[in-house]
């Protein structure tokens, strides 16, 4: 087979947005990444106006992602046998129908707390199918010569949906309240959905026997096992998650409280890691920024975590900002080649249930925001993210020294 031509390092990207499968992916994922960010904050504002609880907003939060730790796995074994453009349609219109019967309700004013809860439960099912269906999908579309730069332009637009969505829902819910936070995510999965219906997106599917989902899960971790690499992208996606990015949970109390900063700069204290990893994903995605790739995941952890130690001992602010922008380009180096890696280093047919996997993976985070929360009350807001931060740099060194170590396991003859 021929190898495709040497080019420029921008071309590859021009190169994505001409297909048109890859723009659709693509777009659908930024939009839809944008809404989830937009019905975080907005599902967080009105269980505060409700209750004035920060208990009741950090719950109602972590249900929109607690899916991901308990059926990331099932999703990636059930994305191997249906059509993944089916999964991926049918997730975006289950989450449209359900912000639509929110957005009525709150219209209606019959809105209660339980009905955004059940809400967030259900489009956080929705969402488990993420990792397994349209980022794999977007790796398939772009080909194997360019799927870093897929990956990369992926994984900087989602840093930007990470700093758009909340400020949309800021707005949203200050000029529409709820009705008009709902409306606008509704409207946009619907109208991602159907422009999905033209991609074309050719998929070899086996019959799916739900009883044989266990044993298709445990196939996959023995196979991680066996690959050094995999069980790495596996492992410090579990410590960067359940450790670093628990901090996003302390944001407001670090900026107001240590700080003592406006509210609008807490912001821009919540945009400076996002910014951060957008920069980074984007020279990546142009090719400018090249490394090793494990070195890239592992150490791309790394970084953000000296950069919360940092953050968590910094005697001013802008210090702090300045860090947390710079660990940006450690977590665009993480999110880019955690996809990357597992794409490249599994067989086709292992894909998908590795990616659930790794959803799981992801779906540690709700434990260390209320982890990283409890640490708070004895230790202040500084001292929680510092001990987390620093648990998981220590965690993070010792599984890149140890599966370093790891010769991987001869292949089956």
């Amino acid at each position: 087979m021929e190898e495709p031509p040497k080019s420029p390092a921008s071309r590859p990207v021009r190169e994505l947005l001409r297909s048109s499968d890859f723009l659709r992916l693509w777009l659908v994922g930024a939009f839809a990444n944008a809404m989830r960010w937009l019905e975080m904050l907005a599902s967080g504002l009105f269980a505060w106006e409700l209750t004035g609880s920060a208990l009741a907003v950090t719950v109602v939060v972590a249900v929109r992602q607690l899916p991901l730790l308990f059926l990331g796995a099932f999703a990636g074994a059930i994305s191997e046998a249906i059509n993944r453009k089916l999964i991926l349609m049918t997730a975006l219109l289950v989450a449209a129908v359900t912000s639509t019967l929110l957005a009525t309700l709150a219209t209606t004013g019959h809105l209660e707390l339980w009905h955004v809860a059940l809400g967030n439960l259900v489009s956080g099912t929705m969402w488990t199918t993420e990792m397994s269906t349209r980022r794999r999908m977007v790796g398939e579309a772009a080909g194997p010569h360019r799927i870093v730069q897929a990956i990369a332009l992926d994984s900087a637009t989602n840093a930007l949906t990470r700093m758009v969505g909340p400020l949309l829902g800021g707005l949203a819910f200050e000029w529409l309240h709820m009705r008009g936070a709902y409306t606008m995510t509704a409207l946009v999965q619907f109208a991602g959905a159907f422009a999905l219906a033209g991609l074309v997106h050719t998929q070899v599917t086996r019959r799916l026997a739900v009883a044989s989902i266990p044993g298709e899960i445990l196939e996959g971790l023995r196979y991680a096992w066996t690959r050094p690499t995999i069980l790495l992208v596996f492992a410090v996606t579990v410590v960067t998650n359940l450790f670093a990015f628990c901090y996003t949970g302390l944001v407001a109390p670090l900026g107001l409280g240590e700080f003592h900063v406006s509210p609008a700069l807490v912001g821009v204290l919540a945009a400076a890691e996002p910014t951060g990893a957008l920069l980074g994903g984007t020279l990546i995605a142009a090719g400018l920024l090249r490394m090793d790739r494990r070195l890239a995941f592992a150490g791309g952890a790394a970084l953000f975590m000296v950069a919360l130690v940092i953050m968590a001992v910094s005697p001013v602010f802008w210090l702090a900002l300045l860090v947390l922008f710079v660990g940006g380009f450690g977590t665009a180096g993480f999110g880019n080649m955690q996809s990357t890696l597992m794409l490249t280093e599994a067989p086709p047919e292992m894909r998908s249930r590795l990616m659930g996997l790794v959803t799981v993976g992801i779906g540690a985070g709700p434990l260390g925001i209320l982890a990283v929360g409890a640490l708070a009350g004895p230790l202040g807001p500084r001292g929680a993210v510092l001990a987390m931060a620093v648990a998981g740099l220590a965690l993070t060194a010792w599984l890149a020294w140890a599966l370093r170590q790891r010769p991987p396991a001869a292949p089956r003859v």
